[in-house]
């Protein structure tokens, strides 16, 4: 499938069968810079322009955890480049977001412990901590 479109960190467009569909990457958590509600906040853009970086543009395959969509009917997902790259790790890992643990996924503790290494070695959105 094809990246069309980066939303923000961690929501992309995806082209799946001639349709546009809004994919919400499982697991990660970045900072707002869409919200309607809400201000831009503290590393949302840095985070944006890593996730339209690494997708904008380029074929991605999708995966899936237990539950298909959210209740904002997004399209839930790991999504891996053609090199393997898994970029819902990758965000957390280089920290451009944070693990979002309030659901349980298939890698909740990597990810918890990917943002750890990312905080203690201050790096991305925990570079000033």
């Amino acid at each position: 499938h094809l990246c069309s479109r980066v939303v923000d960190g961690d929501t992309i467009i995806v082209n799946i069968d001639g349709k546009k569909e809004r994919v919400r990457l499982i697991g990660v958590d970045t900072p707002e810079t869409k919200h309607p509600k809400k201000p831009v906040e503290y590393y949302g853009k840095e985070a944006s322009a890593f996730t339209k970086q690494m997708v904008e543009g380029k074929k991605v395959r999708l995966d899936h955890d237990q539950q298909r969509r959210d209740k904002y009917s997004r399209l839930l997902a790991y999504v891996y480049l053609e090199d393997g790259t898994f970029l819902n790790a990758e965000i957390i890992k280089q920290g451009y977001g944070f693990a979002y643990t309030r659901f349980p996924f298939k890698y909740l503790e990597q990810f918890r412990e990917y943002e750890k290494e990312a905080r203690e070695s201050y790096r991305g959105l925990w570079k000033n901590n």
